[in-house]
């Protein structure tokens, strides 16, 4: 963060002298305008009298030649320093970071150029999608001659027409959707249909005793929803007793806040990417926020493998040279390491559960074996290495 203050810093001062010059160039050339227009009357009225050119008239336009050189000049002069700011910012930015970070990482790691570029359009292309930028993303598909398929903009494209929908308050698109996956709704154990029926209770609350029949005739769609639901049920219907007086004055005044809108949509972008296999947040997003992290990390245990000319260390393709802590909020799926060679397991080295309960390695499981059978590093019970179970998280 430092290096970024340095730079902020002499940005800082070029928008401040941008902001000067602006200033003072405005000021200096209205200036100079006033006075060749003064200059210019004067020259109208003597030619209009049909006077001659008059001595102190020559000299005024002498030294009005004379100052407008001179402002034009002062105002270049003035131009250039700005010009030696704006690339001190540039020197700033080399002198605080790395200009070439593509060394990290090994060009082993794609199979070919082709293919990274291949999977970068994909990932923005997905992310355009997911954002709602779909002309954009249509755009970049032609431009990049990206074949994307129909089946794999669907999702994205209804998604947004619904999101889209909701930001206009209009509930419609959202219940149809949420009614025709409503087996797999219950499976997830989403409340999103419930909370659309409530959100629309609510909106027709808010039309005042005009629309009181019409609620007590909707109220009927909270039917499936009472028995996990029938406290805020029960909140909803007692609301109609204050509904003559305004419920802005009532103690249900709090049904009445717009911030439902905005977790309506928070609700139905979550469970619905999760009903679709879809995550919620964009896959380059999240892959970019975590390089930030990293990047400093690995560009320091780089400089340190370098310097120790054991190159050696970092070859593969699967995983890191040290253990990079993303936090929680990066944390998608469980991961188990051998507590024997203190190594993360894989698909080519799986967890292996022995039938004492404790969990190892395959690797550290073949390296046990001694005659035939394998004792369990944890007890002293012993068995045939063949009853290892593999374990899937």
């Amino acid at each position: 963060m430092e290096q970024c203050a340095c730079v902020e810093r002499e940005l800082d001062k070029v928008l401040q002298k941008f902001l000067t010059y602006g200033q003072h160039c405005e000021q200096s050339l209205e200036e100079l305008l006033h006075y060749v227009g003064q200059l210019r009357a004067e020259l109208a009225s003597a030619a209009l009298q049909g006077t001659p050119l008059s001595a102190t008239l020559s000299l005024v336009m002498s030294q009005c030649c004379r100052k407008i050189k001179d402002t034009v000049q002062k105002l270049a002069s003035d131009h250039k320093d700005i010009h030696s700011s704006v690339s001190r910012v540039g020197k700033a930015i080399d002198r605080n970071f790395d200009s070439e970070i593509c060394g990290v990482v090994s060009d082993a790691v794609w199979d070919s150029r082709e293919k990274q570029q291949q999977i970068l359009q994909m990932a923005i292309v997905e992310h355009l999608y997911q954002q709602g930028m779909l002309s954009v993303a249509e755009e970049l598909c032609q431009e990049s001659t990206l074949n994307v398929d129909l089946d794999f903009k669907q999702p994205f494209l209804e998604l947004n027409r619904i999101l889209e929908a909701l930001h206009e308050q209009d509930l419609g698109p959202a219940l149809e959707w949420a009614v025709s996956h409503r087996q797999r709704l219950l499976e997830l154990n989403s409340s999103l249909e419930f909370k659309l029926h409530r959100l629309h209770f609510i909106h027709l609350l808010a039309g005042g005793p005009e629309k009181q029949l019409e609620a007590l005739s909707y109220a009927r769609h909270f039917q499936p929803f009472a028995r996990l639901h029938q406290r805020e049920i029960q909140v909803m219907m007692g609301s109609l007793v204050y509904l003559r007086l305004g419920l802005e004055k009532s103690p249900y005044c709090h049904l009445l806040d717009n911030s439902r809108w905005a977790e309506i949509c928070e609700t139905f972008t979550r469970d619905a990417c999760s009903l679709l296999g879809l995550s919620v947040e964009s896959p380059l997003s999240v892959s970019f926020a975590s390089g930030c992290v990293a990047l400093p990390v690995l560009m320091n245990i780089k400089a340190v493998i370098e310097q120790r000319q054991c190159t050696g260390v970092w070859s593969h393709k699967d995983e890191l040279p040290i253990e990079i802590e993303l936090g929680m909020k990066c944390w998608y799926h469980s991961v188990f390491a051998c507590p024997i060679l203190r190594q993360q397991t894989s698909d080519s080295n799986p967890p292996i559960k022995l039938i004492c309960g404790h969990v190892i390695s395959r690797d550290a499981l073949n390296k046990l074996i001694n005659g035939g059978k394998l004792k369990c590093p944890y007890c002293p019970m012993e068995q045939n290495p063949a009853d290892g179970k593999r374990i899937i998280f």
